[in-house]
């Protein structure tokens, strides 16, 4: 298997692949990953002009939302309509379709969210990193090269209109343009680097001259740290982008995660006031090391990854004719720790016996694919296969015969 995130069918029968050198380097590129992460992250935006069509169509193309829109039965809240200056209720344009014993609820009205698109509503299609496999894939990969959970969400805009206000983001923004153009303008932060509850409001007052007015094209890149201010507009013709939002883990995170791990310890439960208050920040301190705090915030990162099982089924028949000599392969979508003999991965702790150690350390650090029989340490044979089949039953192995494939490489 190439190193790309395997590629999957997709409606319409198009064959994609998510990434080749890496999904950083994707967005940015030819704007270096150095560079960006000591120039531009968190500090200041990056415009990267490429006008090059097709380039993020394998993540999520026109037709792509056309289909999910017209004929997936798409439910609130996958969907919204968003309208700047004004304010649509969703059940104008959702409805229930009758089914025993529940019905389906906030099903997408085709003909209402349609004549209001025509209207000048942007079809705002939400947590595409959930249900859309080309960008959870994608999430996934920036995931593990930031460190940071990452989130899409898709912005189809008819042409001169404006789906938002001025508003600022509490996460880091990547929006990548699928087709059409959009107007840009980004203003100087109100809050710098907010938090979730630290909102732009109008009250706050005008946000003053853009310091950015720039028309992205099909193929172009935007980055903008959280809280710079920012509005888009269309042109002449109809804009589909995506808004990859990171969400980073901060010092706030990082106190908050230290002060909570602090009740294990009695003095921290003790009734405050009088003395040993230096006592106990010496004690918290010690829980801000930098190898601590990492440890807590890769911990969270594994806890909350949703997983991402492309082909499961068939890999769980795959199972069936399973032997020494199958060639498996970690799944390239799965962030793990191994400590000891257990792997977190994905919200679990799966746990082996000791005396599997060095296989699961050869599986962690394997780049290619294997076989069991390839395995090292004192496992036997059987042992070796107990192992594998649980790893693919679990989601972290993936059986190479039985896995997606684009079609370059089913051609190899």
């Amino acid at each position: 298997m190439s190193d790309s995130l395997f590629a999957r069918r997709r409606p319409g029968g198009v064959i994609g692949r998510t990434t080749g050198s890496g999904a950083l380097a994707r967005t940015l590129e030819p704007v270096s990953v150095e560079e960006f992460l000591a120039e531009h992250w968190e500090r200041e935006p990056l415009v990267v002009p490429r006008g090059e069509e097709g380039r993020f169509d394998d993540l999520l193309s026109v037709a792509d939302v056309e289909w999910l829109v017209c004929s997936s039965g798409l439910r609130f809240p996958a969907f919204r309509l968003a309208k700047a200056g004004a304010k649509l209720d969703v059940s104008s344009y959702t409805k229930d379709l009758s089914w025993r014993p529940t019905p389906f609820t906030g099903a997408v009205d085709v003909e209402r969210v349609l004549a209001e698109f025509e209207d000048g509503a942007t079809i705002v299609l939400q947590g595409l990193h959930l249900n859309w496999a080309p960008l959870a894939e994608f999430c996934r990969a920036l995931e593990s090269e930031l460190g940071h959970p990452a989130q899409a969400n898709a912005y189809f805009t008819p042409r001169s209109a404006q789906g938002l206000p001025v508003h600022h983001d509490t996460h880091d923004v990547f929006s990548l343009q699928v087709a059409g153009e959009k107007r840009w303008l980004v203003y100087e932060p109100v809050w710098e680097l907010p938090i979730k509850n630290q909102r732009y409001k109008e009250k706050m007052g005008d946000p003053g001259p853009p310091v950015h007015d720039v028309t992205l094209r099909a193929g172009d890149t935007l980055y903008l740290p959280r809280g710079w201010l920012h509005e888009a507009k269309t042109s002449a013709a109809d804009s589909l982008h995506i808004t990859v939002g990171v969400n980073v883990y901060t010092w706030i995170d990082a106190l908050r995660a230290a002060v909570e791990s602090c009740a294990a310890d009695v003095a921290f439960r003790r009734s405050a006031g009088g003395e040993g208050a230096e006592d106990l920040l010496e004690r918290l301190a010690e829980r801000l090391q930098p190898d601590q705090v990492e440890r807590r915030r890769r911990r969270k990162l594994l806890r909350t990854r949703r997983p991402i099982l492309g082909g499961q089924l068939s890999q769980l028949r795959a199972l069936d004719e399973l032997d020494l000599e199958t060639q498996v392969e970690r799944r390239p979508t799965v962030l793990f720790d191994l400590s000891g003999a257990t792997l977190a991965f994905e919200g679990k702790d799966v746990s082996f016996p000791d005396d599997a150690r060095e296989e699961l350390e050869f599986i962690a650090e394997a780049a290619e694919p294997f076989t069991p029989a390839e395995l090292p340490g004192d496992l036997d044979d059987e042992g070796r296969l107990v192992l594998v089949r649980r790893l693919v039953r679990e989601g972290f192995l993936l059986v190479s015969a039985a896995a997606p494939r684009s079609g370059a490489d089913a051609a190899e």
